[in-house]
């Protein structure tokens, strides 16, 4: 029997020199993301996200602390995926590695238009936490 469960996925909501780090995606889906992507099996998922912002961005980071889980099923128009969601902190200009096309710094109030999966809504809750320090709730779902 095979089982379907979502698929384990990490994401960063990197901070660095005043903005937020994103990905300019080379695969589809296309658009701008965080830095993220598929646990390994028997990884950890700070391993896994260290590991990710390594290979797309060529940052060093340091987590900082976990922001939330997104598990919408829709979230992914590939699978079912759910991703966890770290804030961390780097320094440094990001080179696009990996399946990244481009690596930019962006400021919050300044996003580009297009932009992957449900990424725009966790920078949306990530801009709220910042003006009341409020993570998002279980209970909006």
């Amino acid at each position: 029997m095979q089982y379907r469960n979502p698929k384990p996925t990490v994401d960063v909501i990197l901070r660095c020199d005043g903005g937020i780090v994103l990905i300019e995606r080379a695969n589809p889906p296309f658009g701008w993301a965080l830095p993220g992507g598929f646990v390994d099996e028997g990884e950890c998922v700070e391993d896994a996200a260290r590991r990710e912002i390594q290979e797309e961005t060529g940052l060093k980071a340091k987590l900082e602390s976990l922001f939330y889980v997104y598990s919408d099923p829709a979230r992914d128009p590939r699978q079912h995926t759910l991703t966890v969601v770290f804030i961390g902190a780097a320094a440094g200009k990001p080179q696009a590695g990996d399946d990244a096309a481009k690596a930019e710094i962006f400021a919050l109030d300044g996003l580009p238009e297009l932009m992957a999966f449900d990424h725009r809504e966790i920078l949306d809750d990530y801009a709220e936490f910042l003006r009341t320090g409020q993570r998002p709730s279980p209970e909006r779902g």
